[in-house]
């Protein structure tokens, strides 16, 4: 049995987010989370895993303001109404190109994400659609999750124990769970490892909701990226590459850290939680 240590929002994707003691969980994940983007004037959805065009996002935090509503703290401190127009016109200086904040997803809204250099960090079969595009970097390209500004999993969880494993393969590298972006935190009781390899398919009871454990996260450089406070590191991925590159869906093996999940019952988490782990997929509630 684990505990929940931290829960973290981004009510702007690809935004530092909030930090929460309580959150109520959806069908759809967290309430707030992921609410807004950033588009340019195609339709593509700004996000730091092309970090030469959007990792100046990462110098802004976003804080929701109630539903339907986020507050945008701007380098220098100035902090702005998501969707209104100066806020706009400020990102779009910060960024040299125009952009939009928006609540609504695109159709078929674009997605970026530059080639790493480390193993694990690209499926092969994407390898041949690289190309370098007007900043210099090679990426490849792809689409959000339809109707949302998710990449694929709606909640994302990282464990305690795989941060102290990687750090033991990066003694110098500040392994903090924010560099991840996850939403769930969980500490569980025994040393470094990554327990939650064992999980895929099953079941995770968080405080009153109930979880299924998609799949692996795949990594991409955004950990890499300084975060606030955290400075840059390119060590922080090739540890992950050297210590944990593991299966993941027909796409090989991957660099991974943390594990997506699906909402099966919603209900409100809070820090200090239980967190209780059904391996097999057959149990799909708790009872008493």
């Amino acid at each position: 049995m684990g505990t929940v240590t931290a829960l973290c929002r981004y009510p702007v994707k690809s935004m530092l987010g909030e930090a929460l003691t309580s959150v109520r969980i959806t069908e759809e994940g967290l309430a707030g989370d992921r609410e807004f983007a950033v588009l340019d004037e195609a339709g593509a959805v700004a996000s730091a895993k092309h970090p030469r065009k959007w990792g100046a996002l990462l110098d802004c935090r976003s804080r929701s303001a109630g539903p339907g509503a986020a507050r945008v703290e701007l380098p220098g401190g100035d902090v702005l109404p998501a969707g209104g127009a100066e806020l706009d016109a400020r990102l779009s200086a910060l960024l040299g190109r125009r952009v939009a904040v928006s609540g609504e997803p695109p159709e078929q809204g674009l997605l970026e994400r530059a080639v790493p250099d480390y193993e694990g960090g690209l499926p092969e079969v994407l390898r041949p659609r690289a190309s370098v595009d007007s900043t210099g970097g090679t990426i490849t390209a792809g689409r959000v999750a339809a109707g949302t500004f998710f990449d694929f999993g709606r909640v994302h969880l990282v464990t305690t124990n795989s941060l102290r494993s990687l750090r033991r393969t990066h003694p110098a590298g500040d392994f903090d769970p924010l560099r991840f972006r996850p939403n769930l935190v969980v500490d569980l009781p025994g040393g470094p490892g990554f327990p939650e390899d064992s999980w895929q398919g099953g079941t995770l009871r968080i405080g009153p909701a109930l979880f299924r454990v998609v799949v692996p996260t795949p990594r991409c450089v955004v950990p890499n990226l300084g975060h606030g406070e955290l400075p840059p590191d390119v060590g922080i991925m090739r540890a992950v590459a050297r210590e944990h590159r593991v299966p993941v869906l027909d796409l090989g093996r991957l660099s991974c850290v943390g594990v997506y999940l699906e909402v099966l019952e919603p209900g409100t988490v809070r820090t200090g939680d239980e967190v209780t782990v059904h391996p097999d997929p057959a149990i799909r509630r708790t009872t008493g």
